[in-house]
Formats: C-alpha cells, sequence, structure tokens
C-alpha cells in the first residue's frame, strides 16, 4: 500500500510539473523570436547596411557559440538546473526590453548578442527536462520538447509582426520582454532534480574527448551548414527580400509563419516517419536538395505569393535535416554521456548561425543579396553530398566516451 501511495504522488508530481516546464519553454522562445521576422529590415530601417543586419543577426549565434559549454559546465558544478533556466528567461525579457527602449544599430547589436546568451542556457533546459523522463524515453521526451519550442516560436513570429505593424517597431520587442518576464516568475516554480555527484555531465576533458568522434564531428559540421541555410533565410534576409517586394510587417509575420509551419510539422516526421521510409542520411540529403533548390529561387521571385511559396517549401526541407541530425549526433553515445555530446554539438552549430548571416550580409553589399542567396544555395547543395561522407548510415552504433577517471 505504501509502494502504490508513493507510485502516486511520484505519478501526480510528474505531470504536475510537465505542464509548467512546457509553458516555460514556449514562453522562454517566445520572448526572444518575437521580432526575428522583423529584425533585417528593421536594421536597415535604423540605416544599417546589409553587412551590419548580418552581423546583427548572426550576432545571435555567436554568444552561443562562446557561452553553451561554460554554462553547462557551470550547471555541472553547482548541480543545478533551475537556476539556468531561471536565468534563460530573464535575459531573453532583458534582450527584448533593450531593444524596445533604444533606437540604434549598436544597441541592436548589443542586446541580439544578449539574445543568445539567453538561448545558451537551453543546453541546461534540456538536460532537467531529460531528468524527469527514464533514460528509454529521451528521444520522445526532446520530440514532445521541440514541439513546444516551435509553438513558442511560431506564436512569436506570428504575434510580434501582427502587433509591430498597428503599434510601431518597438512593439515587437515590448511583446517579447513581456513574454520573457512570464516565463521568468514561471520558472521560479520549475522543480529542480540535482544531479549525482558522479554524473557525468559536460566537463571540459569529456567535451574534448567527444569532439574527436568521427560520428560527432561529423554530424556537428552538417549542422554547422544547416544553420548556415536557416539563419540566412527564414530567420535572416529572407524578410529583407520580402521588404523590396512591398511587404509590410504584417506581411513580414505570414512570411515566416509560412516557412516554420512547415518546419515545424517536418520536423516532427523527420526521425521517424520519413527515417523508416527512406532511411536516416537519405532524409537529411533530401532536405539540403530541397533547401538548396528553393534558397536560389527566392532572388526569381517577384511577387509575395510566390515568396512564400519558396519558404514554406524552403522550410519544409530545413525542417528534415536538423531533428535527423541531432539523433545521429547523440545516438552511439552512452546515455550518461549524452549531455556532453549535445552540448559540443550544440556550441559548434551556432557557428553557422553567425557565420551565414555575416558573410552573407557581407556578400550582399559587395555583389547583390541575390548572389548572397545564390551562395547559400551552392553551401546547401555541398551539404547534400557531404550528408554521405560525414553521416553515419542507419544502423550505425558505437560507444566511444566512458566514465573520466
Amino acid at each position: 500500500m505504501h509502494v502504490t501511495h508513493l507510485a502516486w504522488k511520484g505519478w501526480r508530481l510528474l505531470n504536475n510539473r510537465l505542464p509548467l516546464f512546457y509553458a516555460v519553454t514556449a514562453l522562454y522562445w517566445f520572448s526572444t523570436y518575437t521580432y526575428v521576422p522583423l529584425l533585417s529590415p528593421y536594421v536597415v530601417a535604423l540605416g544599417g547596411s546589409l553587412s551590419m543586419a548580418g552581423m546583427v543577426v548572426g550576432s545571435y549565434g555567436f554568444s552561443q557559440m562562446l557561452v553553451r559549454v561554460p554554462i553547462g559546465v557551470w550547471s555541472d558544478k553547482i548541480r543545478s538546473r533551475k537556476p539556468f533556466v531561471i536565468a534563460g528567461g530573464a535575459m531573453g525579457m532583458l534582450s527584448s526590453l533593450g531593444f524596445a527602449i533604444t533606437h540604434s544599430v549598436a544597441a541592436a547589436l548589443v542586446f541580439r548578442l544578449l539574445a543568445g546568451i539567453a538561448a545558451g542556457c537551453w543546453v541546461v533546459f534540456t538536460v532537467l527536462y531529460a531528468s524527469y523522463h527514464e533514460p528509454h524515453e529521451a528521444p520522445k521526451a526532446m520530440g514532445i520538447l521541440s514541439f513546444y519550442t516551435s509553438i513558442g516560436q511560431l506564436a512569436a513570429s506570428t504575434l510580434g509582426g501582427l502587433w509591430a505593424e498597428h503599434h510601431g517597431w518597438h512593439a515587437a520587442f515590448w511583446l517579447g520582454a513581456a513574454g520573457g518576464l512570464a516565463a521568468t516568475v514561471l520558472a521560479c516554480f520549475v522543480v529542480d532534480k540535482p544531479p549525482a555527484r558522479d554524473h557525468g555531465g559536460i566537463r571540459v576533458g569529456e567535451m574534448l574527448a567527444v569532439g574527436r568522434d568521427r560520428i560527432v564531428l561529423g554530424v556537428s559540421c552538417l549542422a554547422v551548414l544547416a544553420q548556415v541555410v536557416t539563419f540566412t533565410t527564414m530567420f535572416g534576409f529572407s524578410p529583407e527580400q520580402a521588404t523590396q517586394l512591398g511587404a509590410n510587417k504584417a506581411d513580414l509575420s505570414w512570411l515566416t509563419l509560412a516557412a516554420t509551419l512547415p518546419n515545424a510539422v517536418a520536423s516532427y516526421f523527420s526521425g521517424s516517419l520519413f527515417a523508416r521510409w527512406i532511411g536516416e542520411r537519405n532524409v537529411v540529403a533530401f532536405g539540403f536538395a530541397i533547401a538548396a533548390l528553393f534558397t536560389a529561387s527566392i532572388p526569381l521571385c517577384h511577387t509575395l505569393t510566390l515568396l512564400y511559396v519558396t519558404q514554406a517549401i524552403n522550410g519544409f526541407g530545413q525542417g528534415l535535416c536538423m531533428p535527423v541530425l541531432m539523433g545521429l549526433a547523440i545516438r552511439h553515445i552512452e546515455a550518461d554521456r549524452r549531455a556532453t555530446a549535445m552540448g559540443f554539438y550544440q556550441a559548434i552549430y551556432a557557428v553557422g548561425m553567425f557565420g551565414g548571416p555575416a558573410v552573407v550580409g557581407w556578400l550582399g553589399d559587395l555583389v547583390g543579396l541575390s548572389r548572397g542567396f545564390w551562395a547559400v544555395a551552392a553551401v546547401s547543395a555541398a551539404a547534400c553530398a557531404l550528408t554521405y561522407a560525414l553521416a553515419p548510415a542507419s544502423g550505425a552504433r558505437r560507444q566511444v566516451i566512458t566514465r573520466s577517471s
């Protein structure tokens, strides 16, 4: 009877904390995505060049690249996750608030860097959420968490542009700040689950060991190229292309929604249904091929309707890649080393978030934005071919990281 009572209490605790964690997750991402459809046009409207717009967009990935590993190490050192979940919401709120009360390109760069620090806490989010589940439930659990991530981003990118259309550029920033405040307050009630003292979280020595693994390194390189495409198109310069076709702020929200909704659908099915049909490497290669074709098509669109269509198909193609790559990066790693592999993987792919927009912005000023899109299409086509060299074949298994002494 006592065992049954404890099991019932455990089940109630789990089911009570999961909805709260989902709400915090959605609001956390909401806080930094309300203005994403507007960001490059906003920087240009302030008088910035395309190069500067690329730097602002890419700074989000630059700061993630720097902080994700230290945040993971710090979390493991103090044996706590909750403070970083709270900090993620607070940093997202401060980033949006900074955008809301300033009116300069330099400030936009600073506060987008801060948004990247907020996103750097995502490693700890995933580790804490995984701790609520049994190890064998991790893949399914990450899929559910990704769904709530998409919900937050979709709501933010849609509402931000619509709100800005009626109330001005800065309305989207205030909306993001409100979402970040809500995430911070709710995160104070999240249930922490401290790791055991011998937990194999993110340690510097093991991070280097993971980085030497051929599969992790190869898949991480492909993820860099995937993020180059994502952060130079739907989260980068596709909105600027739309403004050149006469789009208003509401149109920019619909453009982002047109890309992110198919992206979410593809993400949901890529690692399960599609992978069973054609194999994981083929799913990734097919996604890169679609992205290459429809990124190259962006400069050829002379109406917003055509641009919406290209972005929808492009978003679907990009959604095929990242979830499968994430699974391939950690599938062959021991269960208690997967946080280490994920930290390395996320830190590396942030290079694409930063480098892609920065280079395409520079190309846009030098030779025109159209050629920048064509360069990204070439990168995606190259990634399609590289998939067969860098990604493991279906069924590959290898335990590579063991406990450090």
